[in-house]
């Protein structure tokens, strides 16, 4: 389990690792600093922290690979802390599954709620989820309990709490078409028009072709319905 108070700092200018670790410090953070993606990955490893602030421009990798190992492996948070301030480098960051972009130079105290923010809808998606039944649906079984789905052909995949989230909504509201306001919530952050993304990452689990769905539809310009019914079970 991750801390919710830890936080890595992974870059490789030294005075950007001072500064960041300093004003999270003010905060009550626990922040330990990685100029290397290779050091950090060990670190996570061992001990996941509540989240990763990563720089894009690091010594032994491109951070993009980074954010999207991490994003397969852990269920942590992510933040991109980069130099790079073109659109295409932050929407292919915010599609692997970064959380927000902060582009250098930057102002310490924005980051420090941004940091705040983003720690707090981490936490409280991380609590116990309160549905104890299993949910069928097309050709899946999913347990809300352990975010595991479960395919009857013998498909085995696990959600984020992220995904989880948007899942449980479609699940508890089958052929409805349900906004992206509705569908997102109070979590709702800077970033959060990235739900298109969430859902593109549900999809690859659960839809045979992700480019065409069939389970999980967009209804263009109002929001997405799951077409299937859903019965639940204890």
């Amino acid at each position: 389990m991750s801390n919710p108070k830890t936080i890595y700092v992974i870059d490789d200018e030294q005075d950007i690792c001072q500064l960041v670790s300093h004003e999270l410090e003010q905060f009550g953070y626990d922040v330990r600093s990685f100029s290397t993606g290779a050091q950090a990955s060990h670190a996570i490893r061992l001990r996941p922290p509540v989240l990763c602030i990563i720089d894009l421009g690091l010594p032994d990798m491109d951070g993009m690979e980074l954010v999207k190992q991490l994003c397969e492996l852990h269920s942590i948070g992510i933040m991109i802390l980069s130099g790079r301030n073109s659109v295409p480098d932050k929407v292919l960051g915010l599609e692997l599954g970064a959380d927000d972009y902060i582009v250098k130079p930057f102002i310490p105290r924005e980051l420090v709620a941004r940091v705040n923010s983003l720690v707090r809808r981490i936490t409280t998606e991380a609590q116990p989820h309160s549905e104890t039944r299993v949910a069928q649906f097309a050709n899946w079984h999913y347990d809300p309990k352990t975010l595991s789905l479960s395919g009857t052909d013998g498909q085995q995949a696990e959600l984020s709490s992220a995904e989880h989230e948007l899942l449980i909504k479609l699940l508890k509201a089958p052929k409805t078409i349900l906004s992206r306001d509705q569908l997102m919530g109070d979590s709702a952050g800077p970033f959060d028009r990235s739900i298109d993304v969430r859902m593109s990452r549900v999809r690859k689990k659960i839809e045979r072709d992700p480019k065409n769905p069939e389970i999980i539809k967009t209804i263009y310009g109002v929001g997405y319905i799951l077409t299937t019914d859903v019965s639940w079970h204890s």
